[in-house]
């Protein structure tokens, strides 16, 4: 009986390593495919002739290095104001003492079932004299409420007597709130900080509607413009060799992988914070 369960259990996890290398492979080989593509000098399903013509391409002006440069200032910037915004609103969140606390929660779940939608935004956010800045891309949504909410549970979970201890030592909420509660939630930091600068990097439909300006454009709406739009005048095929061939394709692979590579750059430093920054901001409601 032992070996045949022993024999089941093998086969199962035999089945389950090639049923996950599969979904590995699958997961893999569309980023393959661009990278293989962007370095082909033909639109051909299986390059054969590699060239490195399409990043001289797109490196032959600075509109990409231009568009590359706003989206890494919204990246550092916007995630940086979301983490400051949305830790001292969950602070004061996570004391029961709060005069006014359940009105403020409910307003906050509010928010996640409905919002003012697109118009309405767009006129807060020409009112407060926001179009055609950067600033609108990063303060309009600087508080995401299903963050907040998690690093308020997270914050619930430090034990009270940390911070009776401060006060007793005469701290200030601020001050507990940067030396003490702070420090002990880096884990839920690095996680939010990971979701926030996704967003802002993913992020071009703000741009498309708040920015009239092209050389404020990010480097999203400059790929929009290129792989959906097929324009954009990224490069100037005159700095290129008289041999050169540009491909539309092998152009559009290379802002993709260009586009690509520095938001998962990060990953590897923050995605071991995943599982234990979330988990343990969602024990407790």
């Amino acid at each position: 009986m032992n070996r045949d369960a022993t024999k089941l259990g093998r086969l199962v996890d035999c089945a389950n390593l090639a049923f996950l290398s599969l979904v590995g492979v699958m997961t893999v080989l569309p980023f393959a495919y661009i990278v293989v593509s962007s370095f082909s000098a033909t639109e051909a399903l299986i390059p054969t002739v590699f060239t490195l013509d399409g990043y001289r391409y797109i490196f032959s002006t600075k509109t990409l290095l231009r568009g590359l440069g706003v989206s890494i200032y919204i990246t550092v910037v916007g995630t940086l104001l979301n983490l400051l915004f949305t830790s001292l609103m969950a602070y004061p969140l996570a004391r029961k003492t709060l005069v006014g606390r359940s009105p403020l929660l409910l307003l906050v779940l509010f928010t996640m079932l409905f919002s003012g939608g697109m118009i309405p935004t767009y006129f807060i956010v020409k009112g407060v004299g926001l179009i055609d800045s950067l600033w609108a891309l990063m303060l309009p949504g600087a508080i995401s409420a299903f963050n907040l909410i998690v690093l308020k549970n997270f914050f619930q979970q430090i034990p009270d007597g940390l911070e009776e201890s401060a006060k007793i030592d005469g701290a200030n909420d601020l001050q507990i709130l940067t030396r003490i509660v702070l420090p002990l939630s880096l884990p839920a930091m690095a996680t939010f900080s990971l979701f926030y600068a996704v967003g802002h990097w993913n992020a071009y439909f703000n741009a498309v509607l708040y920015l009239n300006d092209a050389a404020k454009w990010p480097v999203q709406v400059l790929l929009r413009q290129i792989v959906i739009l097929s324009q954009g005048n990224i490069g100037d095929s005159t700095q290129m060799d008289q041999d050169a061939v540009i491909q539309p394709q092998s152009v559009k692979m290379a802002v993709v992988v260009i586009s690509t590579i520095p938001i998962m750059l990060v990953y590897p430093f923050l995605q071991k914070h995943f599982a234990k920054g979330v988990l343990l901001g969602s024990v407790k409601g």
